[in-house]
């Protein structure tokens, strides 16, 4: 289990209180998810559209590079 989860509605990390998702939070993800990228994406887009309901005042470009524009 990580610390590295999500702290709504502000969208920070409980773990480092940075964004989330935070650099390690998306480290560890990319491993769960490891060989995996469309179950990501799809996880991620899950989160995004949360997101973007807590977060109106982001703009949605922000908020898709942030939550999906890491995934490769």
């Amino acid at each position: 289990m990580t610390t590295h989860g999500p702290v709504l509605p502000v969208w920070t990390c409980g773990g480092c209180n940075g964004p989330w998702p935070c650099a390690t939070r998306r480290k560890e993800l990319a491993a769960e998810f490891d060989g995996a990228p469309v179950s990501l994406a799809l996880y991620m887009g899950s989160y995004l559209v949360s997101a973007a309901e807590d977060l109106t005042w982001v703009p949605a470009g922000l908020l898709h590079r942030r939550f999906l524009g890491w995934i490769r």
